[in-house]
């Protein structure tokens, strides 16, 4: 039974290894409901380990995963959209010969039944049209309507972007996980992607850079807070330069 008042998403104690190299060292973290948490570190310092763990595709060695309340971890990955959890992968991921509102509905977890589709029952015609209604007013909430006919080789990165997010609200999310969704964006582009997932969190719990960031580096949570005091963390910036800087140093530059 999911507890009442319960975080969205609750990570404690978890260690992941690859052989001999610890990917995760006792990581723990929390999303609360309608909160924005940003997961930051340079490259190998396990933040796609952690979405990996999360969404079942990584078994870690100790830890817990909670989610609103019950446990998670064992949960097989193609049951996690039913269960309110949607994810975007680093790269793209689009499929190259569906057109964008093709590839928008394909993100639903309702589908019509097999028998339906084949003997074109009126059942499955109605619930393609409500799939088609839902994407097209996805892709309008996100400003791309325009392309829904389009194939996503045609179309410029930013707009693909908002693709691959606009697939991943066709399930309804309770939290949402984005991976790396700024990388290969302009800086129009991430202005843009950052006032979406303002508007996301009146609906859900996203994970990405905003509000409170959680830095990992070498597999361990190294600091949490604000931007400001990720910002001012020496630990964060003897993680990113390599070299030690006192707060005063970093707060003054």
């Amino acid at each position: 039974m999911t507890e009442r008042g319960a975080p969205t998403l609750e990570v404690a104690g978890l260690v992941v290894r690859y052989g001999g190299v610890v990917a995760l060292d006792d990581v723990s973290m929390r999303i609360e409901p309608g909160e924005v948490v940003g997961i930051i570190g340079p490259n190998g310092a396990g933040k796609t380990t952690l979405f990996n763990a999360v969404c079942g595709f990584v078994r870690p060695h100790a830890g817990r995963i909670d989610y609103r309340g019950d446990p998670l971890l064992g949960t097989a990955p193609h049951r996690l959209a039913r269960l309110g959890i949607a994810r975007t992968l680093q790269g793209l991921g689009l499929w190259p010969g569906l057109t964008v509102m093709e590839n928008v509905v394909a993100g639903s977890t309702r589908r019509p039944g097999l028998l339906s589709s084949v003997l074109a029952l009126p059942q499955a015609d109605r619930l393609e049209s409500e799939l088609a209604a839902k994407a097209r007013e996805i892709l309008d909430r996100l400003g791309i309507a325009s392309y829904a006919g389009a194939y996503p080789g045609t179309l410029p990165y930013g707009v693909q972007k908002r693709v691959i997010i606009a697939r991943a609200l066709m399930a309804a999310p309770s939290l949402l996980l984005l991976d790396e969704p700024a990388s290969g964006l302009s800086a129009r582009d991430i202005d843009e992607l950052a006032g979406l997932i303002k508007q996301l969190r009146s609906r859900m719990s996203v994970a990405v850079v905003d509000d409170r960031v959680t830095v990992l580096n070498l597999g361990r949570v190294i600091a949490s807070g604000t931007p400001k005091e990720i910002q001012n963390n020496p630990q964060v910036a003897t993680a990113y330069l390599g070299e030690d800087v006192t707060p005063e140093a970093s707060s003054g530059a």
